[in-house]
């Protein structure tokens, strides 16, 4: 496994919308202190909810692009994400850095990051539909959709994936998490 000394490993957690990967970040968080987690920028209306992040505009979002604010970004589902550039400063600080990443930048995230983890994040389909339903952001069509996405694979190519079950307890899924991420995790300098 290769590691820069410098910088703690990106962990990009993926997994399909309903999976539980905010709740799954924030209690690795409570069980390692070393562990951060990058807020992503997103072209999303604060009300809506959800996950902890930054608001913007489409504009604002190009003009942050224009302007190199950003490691990564990308499109899917009719938005705008993005990494901050800060998430190398978190890199020098942390055992490791957790972020929500899309599917389809992971190889991209892995060109740009060098030190790249793969958490996938899975459940049951009658699990992510109860999920999907229980949070209100999203209508019949559009959890149906969800539904039907939940299963498409990571990109061939990734040097580190760790797959983790979320479909039942969480507890469980983060104590089988810690587990599969201990053997990246930089100790946190002082």
């Amino acid at each position: 496994m290769s590691r820069s000394p410098q910088k703690a490993p990106v962990i990009a957690v993926v997994g399909p919308s309903g999976v539980g990967k905010d709740s799954l970040m924030d209690a690795l968080m409570q069980r390692h202190a070393g562990l951060l987690k990058q807020r992503r920028v997103i072209t999303r209306a604060p009300e809506l909810g959800g996950e902890d992040y930054e608001a913007v505009s489409e504009v604002e979002f190009a003009d942050l692009c224009a302007e190199r604010s950003f490691a990564l970004h990308w499109a899917a589902h009719g938005l705008f994400y993005a990494i901050p550039q800060q998430i190398e400063t978190a890199r020098r600080e942390a055992s490791g850095v957790l972020v929500n990443l899309s599917r389809k930048v992971l190889l991209e995230a892995q060109a740009v990051f060098g030190d790249l983890v793969v958490l996938s994040v899975t459940a049951k389909p009658e699990a992510l539909a109860a999920r999907l339903s229980a949070r209100g952001r999203e209508d019949t069509a559009e959890v149906e959709r969800r539904l039907a996405r939940a299963g498409t694979p990571l990109p061939a190519g990734l040097a580190h994936v760790v797959e983790v079950d979320n479909s039942g307890d969480l507890q469980t899924a983060v104590v089988a998490a810690e587990a599969a991420l201990l053997p990246w995790l930089q100790p946190v300098r002082a």
